[in-house]
């Protein structure tokens, strides 16, 4: 589980100065009401959020089915799938408080990726992490049912 914590945010864009300070013009933040949708699953993904206060609530729709795949805090970053995929919102985050965000937009983040590909590869192993953890989470969650057989308990 050590393996699969989460890197603190300075260490996953740590990069050149000249690289850093292309994110750091280019960084947008914006605040946001208890509420409010900042972004909608199979949307044109327009940057790398990350939370800087609040409390957000990811959802999405697989099947014909609404699902609540957890909660963003701050210092989380969101949305990496998307960065790093196809450029669209694998999920729906909604905000549950007022809070703030900080977006790195698409485009910068294309420019650093390549004056810095070490970036990229940092990023993708903090997407490989954050599947981890949340495939721990679920397996976690998941509690065995009995099922009574005569004298003995029976796990299904």
């Amino acid at each position: 589980m050590d393996a699969a914590q989460a890197h603190p945010l300075a260490e996953l864009l740590e990069c050149p100065p000249a690289t850093g300070k292309l994110l750091s013009i280019a960084a947008q933040c914006f605040d946001v009401d208890a509420g409010q949708v900042v972004f909608r699953q199979s949307g044109v993904c327009l940057g790398l959020y990350v939370v800087v206060s609040g409390q957000f609530l990811r959802r999405a729709e697989r099947l014909d089915t609404r699902l609540t795949l957890g909660s963003a805090r701050s210092g989380d970053l969101v949305e990496l799938a998307a960065v790093l995929g196809d450029g669209h919102h694998t999920y729906t985050l909604i905000a549950q408080t007022e809070g703030s965000l900080l977006m790195l937009p698409i485009e910068a983040l294309k420019q650093a990726f390549e004056t810095h590909s070490p970036l990229r590869m940092r990023l993708l192993e903090e997407l490989a992490r954050e599947v981890s953890r949340s495939y721990d989470a679920s397996c976690q969650s998941r509690t065995p049912k009995l099922r009574r057989g005569g004298a003995r308990a029976v796990v299904i």
